[in-house]
């Protein structure tokens, strides 16, 4: 009688694990990513006088499920306006800075949200990506 009881409660214990897992999966979702194209180029103001230097970023945005996706991409002309103020704003020391490129990242995921929240009512954005960041 023993020897059965074990192979039951290692099939329940399993069953009982992967729903949790298949519940804890359910509630993150499926995240979904809006690439930008064609990539951001800017100027930037050089510490250099009468030099102006130029970025250039390729940058995705992470959304959670193709709802979110959709309204990324009605409203991309305006992120792409924000987000290209915000590289334009930057001096060379920051542009060029492992630091700053963060501060870069941080602030346009920040932008990007107000903006999302005055548009549908909620931030809709979860992460930026910085998949290409070029400097001159």
């Amino acid at each position: 009688m023993k020897t059965r009881f074990w192979p039951v409660m290692l099939a329940g214990l399993t069953l009982l694990v992967s729903g949790f897992f298949a519940k804890a999966e359910a509630k993150m979702g499926e995240y979904l990513y809006y690439g930008f194209e064609p990539e951001f180029v800017t100027n930037y103001i050089s510490s250099t006088r009468g030099k102006l230097g130029f970025v250039r970023v390729g940058m995705e945005l992470m959304v959670q499920g193709s709802g979110d996706l959709e309204l990324v991409e009605h409203h991309e002309p305006l992120l792409r306006s924000a987000i290209l103020e915000i590289l334009g704003q930057q001096t060379g020391g920051q542009v060029k800075s492992i630091t700053g490129r963060e501060d870069i990242r941080e602030a346009c995921l920040q932008r990007i949200n107000e903006l999302l929240e005055q548009e549908t009512g909620r931030p809709i954005v979860t992460n930026v990506l910085i998949t290409k960041y070029l400097y001159n």
